[in-house]
């Protein structure tokens, strides 16, 4: 572990009974830094989350945020942190500026201070113009915002988010991470979030792969997909199986031939596409080259695949045993 690490965690674990939720997990983030926790529904990834914001106790392991002791010194961790639950806690009959200026109570900001607090927030997550409205008439999206800027109002050094676009559509997701990451580079922010959306992985610098309540795999995206190994090479061509034979004899590479065309697994698919187009003696129509994903990086390490998740129902906050 390095000194500098903004939340770190040495064997924490969460039983339920006979029934193991989180195994020994070893992490620690830097700070600044976006770090996920990937992995599908049932993981664990909610019951760390927890345990590292204090909300569920931890069974065995150490873990500290900030500096400070998750059991030991849990006021001091709650005082450095905001926290995304995975439902909305948002109070929907107050206006934004009311559910904000709620938070500045509990956490005991000046008044004053708040007020500039809440006038900076609100503009940040471009909900200023929709401050005196209540929180009823917000779509799903503005609401997000709007737990964002509450869970920012302190000044903590660490936000956690709780699969915090689930739910919202592509759209919607790609505002939310752009906030996220301006928030990131103006105040130095120290993002963790728990996801099952393979493409909301990749705003991360580093990912921590869950399953079955233990990490198999950490580490930037980039350098996780790197131990898969080999982009995928499609091309149409004017007769298949001939330049299947061909990248047989000539490239020592095999293949296969699909619906989808000629399948090549190379290791570096772009390097080698030029001379595909230059020795293959049958016309090439098109070439698609595409790198390794997250889901191969799961399959890789668990022997299965995450799926993307569809529209969800409501259901537990953190807290639950997922």
């Amino acid at each position: 572990m390095t000194d500098d690490a903004v939340v770190r965690a040495t064997g924490l674990g969460k039983d339920y009974g006979a029934r193991t939720a989180v195994d020994g997990v070893d992490l620690e983030v830097a700070p600044g830094q976006v770090f996920g926790f990937l992995g599908p529904n049932g993981a664990g990834k909610s019951t760390t989350i927890g345990m590292l914001c204090t909300v569920i106790r931890p069974t065995r392991g150490r873990a500290e945020v900030a500096g400070h002791d998750v059991l030991r010194s849990p006021d001091e961790v709650r005082q450095n942190i905001g926290l995304l639950f995975q439902e909305s806690t948002l109070d929907a009959d107050l206006t934004a500026v009311e559910n904000l200026r709620f938070q500045a109570e509990l956490y005991g900001l000046p008044r004053r201070h708040a007020r500039t607090r809440i006038d900076t927030m609100l503009d940040l997550v471009d909900l200023a113009d929709r401050r005196d409205d209540p929180v009823r008439l917000f779509s799903g999206g503005m609401c997000r915002r709007l737990e964002i800027a509450r869970g920012l109002l302190h000044t903590p050094k660490v936000l956690f988010l709780d699969e915090p676009t689930t739910g919202l559509d592509a759209q919607t997701r790609v505002a939310i991470w752009e906030h996220l990451h301006r928030m990131r580079e103006e105040a130095g922010l120290t993002v963790f979030l728990t996801t099952h959306h393979l493409s909301e992985a990749e705003n991360c610098d580093r990912i921590a792969i869950i399953d079955r309540g233990g990490v198999v795999a950490e580490g930037p995206p980039a350098a996780l997909k790197a131990v898969v190994g080999t982009d995928l090479v499609t091309l149409r061509t004017g007769d298949d199986q001939a330049a299947l034979r061909a990248v047989r004899t000539r490239f020592g590479l095999d293949g296969d031939v699909g619906a989808e065309g000629l399948r090549i697994r190379a290791a570096n698919g772009a390097h080698l596409v030029p001379r595909l187009c230059a020795e293959l003696t049958v016309p090439v129509h098109s070439v698609v080259v595409t790198e390794p994903t997250l889901d191969e990086v799961f399959l890789h390490h668990t022997g299965r695949t995450i799926r993307e998740p569809g529209p969800r129902t409501a259901g537990p906050a953190v807290g639950s045993r997922s």
